[in-house]
């Protein structure tokens, strides 16, 4: 069976290779032949490229991990990040759909517009503020138009948020900053659930593979993905400062020293959702029903339960280890 991934290079690319790598044995002895494209590769904005790449590997299951992420350029890229995040996935559930593929997709909490109260539901509607949103709306869409009238294949559609993993993100960057400055001003009005790239690809296997190596069925559609709990950027940042000390890392900065800022002191060329928290119940129920025959079912279900800080000191402490080897 051939598994393609696309997207090797970034955060979630390199947690699913590591998460295959780590299970070589089981893929060995279940078949599976395993393929990472990346940018040079597979240049995603060239629709040709896409399909010349599923020609080729001719995949039972694709796992698209690349996205266009650059949330600010976005706004005067647009026609790029269109490219990438709506183009290329419409061409990957096309081949799914005609070809009886299982197709994995993951979006974002940007899709959402921040104003609703509490978490959001798969089932509530998309409201993008940005160009970067807005793409990544436009690829749902299309994976969802492709499939509207296909009789084999199957997708899952997985939303997450606040990502962090092996590469440049907002964890990296406050912990490199609380080295450098005596005072941090860290945004405390903007909400959600940062989510660890290795918990992400956990998920993602126990979802779409059974213990045996073999395809799962699921139902095809929309699933949020994070883990459990909310904070907040600043939240973020004091925990992570918090872990970063007590592992031994030499900060300047304490968790005292990081002030509450609103998003409001802080403009950015593109608008970001208040409330990105989002409501997992669907992905669990899932899994549950998954877990009496895969003990990946029985982790993820754990994890979709545990709450996002244990992940956090987990990577950060992680980081300390390396930082001061």
């Amino acid at each position: 069976m051939n598994i393609l991934i696309f997207g090797k290079d970034g955060q979630l690319g390199k947690a699913l290779q590591a998460r295959f790598e780590a299970s070589a044995n089981w893929a060995a002895k279940s078949g599976l032949r395993l393929h990472y494209l990346g940018r040079a590769e597979c240049d995603l904005s060239k629709p040709d490229a896409v399909s010349a790449a599923l020609d080729q590997f001719k995949p039972n299951c694709i796992m698209n991990a690349a996205a266009y992420t650059a949330v600010d350029a976005a706004e005067t890229n647009e026609l790029l990040a269109n490219a990438i995040n709506a183009g290329a996935p419409e061409r990957m559930a096309q081949y799914a759909a005609q070809h009886g593929a299982t197709f994995l997709h993951y979006s974002t909490d940007y899709v959402f517009d921040g104003s609703k109260e509490g978490p959001y539901r798969e089932t509530d509607a998309p409201n993008p503020l940005g160009a970067y949103g807005k793409s990544k709306a436009a690829g749902e869409r299309a994976i969802e138009q492709a499939f509207l009238h296909a009789t084999q294949g199957q997708y899952a559609i997985l939303r997450t948020s606040w990502v962090y993993g092996e590469g440049g993100n907002f964890i990296r960057t406050m912990l490199r900053l609380a080295q450098e400055r005596d005072e941090l001003r860290v945004i405390a009005d903007q909400y959600g659930v940062p989510t660890s790239a290795a918990w992400l690809a956990e998920v993602s296997m126990a979802l779409a593979f059974d213990r045996h190596g073999a395809l799962r069925a699921f139902p095809s559609g929309i699933y949020h993905a994070v883990p459990a709990g909310e904070t907040s950027w600043h939240g973020l940042a004091c925990w992570a400062v918090q872990e970063a000390s007590q592992a031994g890392m030499q900060l300047k900065v304490d968790a005292g020293a990081i002030l509450p800022i609103p998003a409001s002191a802080y403009p950015l060329p593109a608008p970001r959702p208040m409330n990105s928290r989002m409501q997992t119940t669907k992905l669990l129920q899932q899994l549950e029903a998954q877990a009496d025959v895969s003990e990946w079912g029985h982790s993820a279900v754990t994890l979709l339960r545990t709450p996002w800080n244990v992940g956090v000191t987990d990577y950060v402490h992680a980081m300390a280890r390396q930082h001061t080897a």
